[in-house]
């Protein structure tokens, strides 16, 4: 099932595809789903990010200082960075390089507090396309990620969330500038599975329905300049396109 959030006449609608059509629905986050009887047409449907989450946090797999494995870093990325598909990704001048990253982005969709290997996967609503904009010139200076991923626009999500992904470690990622395929690569190249970033994340933080963990990115960074338009599709769920301004 995919559940988009619209913008309509009426203000942002939360609808599902189905028969060709966005139908409007009351929440996305309800165990039993309410229809409201309005739809929008897929033709016409203009896409907003699919969430307003409260928390966005990336998933650092990081070495140590003897190439021995850490545990899973998280780290917290402003959700006032949010876009949506469509929207224009306003570069950092001055800053360095700007990479975009394509990755996979679980959803929550229920509380989610010390989750276990055995539920984790059952607190997730379902899954979206997102870029992890980066000045990444910026992460030598800045370890905690602050100056590199707070531009405007830094995080465009969509263009809808997929809630039937039978297998989230092994999502296929293709990012694309101006129509020319420049990475391809997974989810099934990370070193963390899915289940193990929320067990490790939900010991830490409790997080609530709309939430986004960015799983990383599994050499799916690409330098850009303004003027590019980015395409990243995620296998099984979709395309997120926008251009650098």
């Amino acid at each position: 099932m995919r559940i988009a959030r619209l913008q309509t006449p009426s203000g942002p609608k939360h609808a599902v595809l189905r028969n060709g059509n966005w139908d409007h629905i009351e929440d996305p986050f309800a165990e039993t789903l309410a229809y409201t009887g309005e739809s929008s047409s897929a033709d016409d449907a203009v896409f907003l990010a699919p969430v307003r989450p409260s928390v966005v946090l990336g998933i650092g797999h990081n070495l140590g200082n003897n190439n021995h494995v850490l545990p899973i870093q998280a780290w917290h990325k402003s959700v006032h960075s949010i876009a949506g598909p469509g929207d224009d990704i306003v570069a950092v001048r001055g800053a360095g390089t700007v990479n975009v990253e394509g990755e996979l982005a679980a959803v929550i969709g229920k509380r989610a507090e010390k989750l276990t290997a055995e539920n984790a996967l059952s607190h997730i609503l379902g899954y979206t396309v997102v870029n992890d904009v980066t000045n990444v010139d910026q992460n030598q200076i800045d370890e905690k990620l602050f100056q590199g991923k707070s531009g405007p626009n830094y995080t465009p999500l969509g263009p809808w969330i997929e809630t039937d992904i039978e297998d989230p470690d092994n999502v296929s990622t293709e990012v694309a500038v101006n129509g020319e395929v420049k990475a391809r690569s997974g989810s099934f190249n990370l070193p963390s599975s899915i289940t193990n970033c929320l067990v490790y994340v939900t010991e830490w933080l409790t997080l609530e329905p709309g939430d986004i963990i960015m799983t990383g990115a599994p050499n799916t960074f690409v330098a850009v300049q303004p003027g590019d338009r980015v395409d990243i599709t995620l296998g099984g769920i979709g395309t997120l396109s926008n251009t650098v301004i």
